[in-house]
């Protein structure tokens, strides 16, 4: 198959176009990636270009002073009928359009079209960011490429419509799992059923009342949901188990240890078991870190949290200070109908243009 041609200096937008006409679901990126891997060869200058799986890495050694690593995942959701792209006015329609190659887009124009930057430049493009952890592009580049990932700061192009959105909140999911005894029906007295032992943890979620914490002006506010519930063996059986998935967003104030000990205050006295199931850390704003500062300066000083959990936790974890900021509302990801406006990806390339160069 012909890798499909990327035009990195024609309009953002246009390069947004073409990145969501070229399918790229998660563990589907290689034809993608082949494609950024040509036009980042052929139509950069000075960039180091490797490839690592269906992940795509370049960065200059210009000997500037400071590095600016530019980070975006290339996978998308599953299509859902809306590839490819197509136009309406001021909005682009088509899986990916906000989450998140309209980010990419701006990223890899600005690689080809700065003739003068002010900061060495790394351009991290990688794999199965919308998947389980342990498939994400950019842990495996953590693994075996770490000196890539070095820089003051490191911004990732996830959709914020237009704004910088600081830190990360963390994420946990423990299952909880409640045991009876099986019994027919019909004669229910003799068994005890662990759907009906849920009740009291569901109870306990519907009344938990979540904090909000304001941290460098960024106020975050947490959530403690249920998220799956399973239970039943047939429609004539008490059942003898159940189990609940919860989902628990935290502040980047509180470590995964101190988050896990908190769900399970909440839980406390109740006759279930409980597993922890995935955990991942939030990231602080670290907006006071110069780097940042002068970005949030180049976008006159427009920031908000970050809600969800993003890769800024990777950056943060390695002691780089990085925000997530791009094109795109985040509202709109992984819907039918994404979309983004195209003058969100026309102001996100003016801005980064200004910060790279000044």
């Amino acid at each position: 198959m012909a890798v499909p041609h990327l035009d990195l200096h024609a309009d953002p937008i246009d390069l947004t176009a073409a990145l969501v006409d070229v399918p790229s679901v998660s563990h589907d990126e290689a034809v993608l990636a082949d494609a950024v891997e040509k036009a980042l060869r052929e139509q950069t200058d000075g960039f180091e270009v490797i490839r690592s799986g269906n992940a795509v890495l370049a960065r200059t050694h210009r000997g500037l002073g400071s590095r600016v690593l530019l980070a975006g995942h290339l996978d998308t959701v599953p299509t859902a009928d809306n590839v490819p792209s197509r136009r309406d006015g001021d909005l682009l329609y088509g899986c990916g359009t906000s989450d998140m190659k309209s980010g990419d887009a701006v990223f890899l124009h600005l690689a080809a079209t700065v003739a003068d930057p002010a900061h060495d430049l790394t351009l991290v493009f990688y794999d199965c960011e919308e998947i389980a952890a342990e498939f994400n592009g950019l842990g495996r580049i953590e693994s075996e490429l770490r000196d890539w990932l070095d820089a003051d700061v490191a911004i990732l192009g996830e959709p914020t419509g237009g704004l910088i959105e600081a830190g990360c909140q963390g994420t946990l999911r423990v299952r909880i799992t409640t045991t009876g005894v099986r019994a027919h029906s019909a004669r229910s007295w003799l068994g005890d059923n662990a759907v009906h032992r849920l009740a009291p943890v569901l109870d306990r979620l519907a009344r938990y009342e979540a904090r909000s914490v304001d941290i460098d002006g960024c106020v975050y506010r947490e959530g403690l949901s249920a998220v799956r519930i399973a239970g039943g063996v047939a429609g004539n059986v008490v059942p003898d188990e159940a189990e609940l998935d919860v989902n628990f967003r935290f502040a980047p104030d509180r470590t995964p240890d101190a988050a896990l000990a908190h769900v399970r205050e909440v839980f406390d006295g109740l006759d279930v078991a409980m597993e922890l199931t995935d955990m991942s850390p939030g990231a602080l704003p670290g907006l006071s870190h110069p780097s940042a500062a002068a970005l949030v300066a180049a976008a006159d000083g427009r920031f908000r949290a970050k809600y969800g959990w993003t890769d800024v936790s990777r950056f943060a974890a390695l002691g780089i200070p990085a925000v997530n900021y791009g094109p795109g509302d985040p509202n709109l990801a992984h819907k039918r109908d994404e979309h983004v406006d195209v003058r969100h990806i026309t102001e996100v390339t003016s801005v980064l243009r200004g910060y790279l160069t000044r």
